[in-house]
């Protein structure tokens, strides 16, 4: 039944495990695991913190719209984005109707003891991460859940038990949409 699944993408905030899942999903899947900011960084041969400073935010998330709409073209792959890539209409668009999109829903609690040492994530070194955590997660939130075909909660469980979970629940999905035109 899986063999049939489309491309999954994975949203959420930073911090939410979007990489380590979507690896180790692929990697049960059998499948190609590509990482939106790592594939920008390839494609530009410079790192995101570089961009954010060369180019600012609006920069980079043109830079960001252009990957994914090259990448959710790609077939059957596992991709996971940037907390931000919902923030763009195309993105959420391309994301929505080319594949499975699952949204890792991480308290910003979470997100804090996963990102606090982090110097790498450009919106977090400011004085006080925490605020922007959850001033991110408050607007963000409603379009990750715009997107998302399926919710996963994280920060409860091991990444590996969070994949098996994971695959059973795009099992289902793809059963009770079998005949639907949705991905």
């Amino acid at each position: 039944m899986l063999e049939e699944l489309p491309s999954v993408f994975i949203v959420g905030p930073m911090g939410a495990g979007k990489t380590t899942i979507g690896r180790l999903l692929a990697k049960q899947l059998g499948r190609e695991f590509v990482d939106s900011d790592w594939f920008i960084e390839s494609q530009t041969g410079a790192d995101i913190a570089w961009i954010f400073a060369k180019e600012g935010e609006a920069g980079f998330r043109e830079r960001e719209t252009r990957a994914i709409d090259e990448l959710t073209q790609k077939p059957q792959i596992v991709l996971a984005t940037g907390g931000g890539a919902v923030m763009s209409h195309d993105n959420r668009e391309f994301l929505h109707q080319r594949g499975i999109v699952v949204y890792l829903n991480a308290p910003v609690e979470v997100q804090m003891a996963r990102t606090a040492k982090d110097k790498s994530r450009p919106l977090l070194q400011q004085p006080n991460p925490k605020q922007i955590l959850q001033s991110l997660y408050q607007v963000r939130d409603p379009l990750y859940r715009q997107v998302a075909h399926i919710i996963l909660p994280t920060g409860h469980t091991y990444p590996r038990h969070m994949v098996n979970q994971l695959l059973q629940q795009l099992e289902r999905f793809i059963t009770t949409t079998q005949g639907d035109n949705t991905p």
